[in-house]
């Protein structure tokens, strides 16, 4: 063993005993830990959003530093369309497993990465590379129609692709382009989440789980194609029921989305939709299978109940 296995093998041991102080250990009965590897490698790309990116960021990489399994970076491209610095602005992204995409120009969509950085990017994903589309980062790009692809469902309007509501036994129903209305999510709610089907992330995880304040998003549209629904909760407003998670198999690539994580502008420190247990050990788990096609991360034994959401300290 080299001086940097045990570097590498310190801060894993060093990660997982602050883990179970902040996260609480897995149950006694968990798998025990495999192998130490190295961490894997993760791009947060922000720069520009109606919401708070910087703060959900900073956020994002604590999360998943903080388990010793990821080693997170952070581009940030500027912030507007006539900024300088976008002749220089190109992420590499091969260098990375998991790229999480944390921009939205919703409000300005004179805001576009270079063309030659979309390219970059459809050429990552679609050769295997992992993506994260995060909250807002769905209503981004509208323009871009292989990012439309990727995320397979986003903020769009009533004519653009089809939506996706599921009924009370979980079957899926496809609502065309022109029917319906455009996407929208109403006041935030408590919601219970629930589980559609045995899959890497969600494995373990109770059928029914509940999360606080967040936003429901009713007729997410989009190509809707090689997307698979994870969970999916009911609109307190309608009463109709909408997917919250989904993943989109995109060439090799493999990609997840949710409409978990708001993080607003005028939000107080970290709202409870983030410290939501259920919602960060879903992200990490998330993480985890976009790079290597499994999820390990012990679910914990303090996990969301159906009745009784539970919160990390921020």
């Amino acid at each position: 063993m080299t001086l940097n296995d045990r570097r590498i093998n310190l801060g894993t041991l060093l990660a997982a005993a602050w883990g179970c102080i902040a996260w609480g250990c897995a149950a006694a009965d968990s798998e025990p830990a495999g192998p130490v590897v190295e961490p894997v490698r993760v791009l947060i790309v922000d720069g520009f959003s109606n919401h708070d990116w910087r703060k959900t960021s900073r956020f994002l990489e604590a999360v998943l530093e903080r388990t010793g399994r990821f080693d997170v970076e952070v581009t940030t491209s500027p912030e507007t369309a006539d900024a300088p610095g976008w002749e220089l602005w190109r992420p590499r992204f091969e260098d990375y497993a998991v790229v999480i995409q944390n921009a939205n120009n919703i409000h300005d969509s004179e805001i576009r990465w270079p063309r030659a950085v979309e390219v970059d990017f459809e050429r990552y994903v679609a050769s295997g590379g992992g993506l994260l589309v995060f909250h807002s980062a769905n209503n981004a790009f509208a323009h871009w129609d292989e990012y439309n692809r990727m995320i397979g469902l986003g903020w769009r309007g009533s004519d653009y692709g089809t939506a996706l509501e599921l009924t009370e036994v979980g079957e899926v129903r496809r609502v065309p382009p022109g029917q319906g209305d455009g996407t929208s999510h109403g006041p935030r709610q408590d919601t219970v989440v629930r589980r559609l089907r045995d899959h890497p992330i969600s494995r373990g995880l109770p059928d029914r789980w509940l999360t606080p304040d967040i936003e429901v998003y009713e007729f997410a549209r989009g190509p809707a194609e090689a997307v698979t629904i994870l969970s999916y909760g009911r609109h307190a407003g309608s009463g109709r029921l909408w997917p919250l998670e989904w993943t989109v198999d995109y060439g090799e690539g493999r990609v997840y989305a949710s409409s978990f994580g708001h993080v607003w502008k005028d939000d107080e420190g970290l709202p409870d939709r983030v410290r939501c247990v259920g919602f960060q050990t879903s992200l990490i788990r998330a993480t985890e299978w976009l790079a290597t096609g499994e999820a390990t991360w012990p679910v914990p034994g303090d996990f969301p109940t159906e009745d009784e959401t539970r919160l990390r300290p921020e």
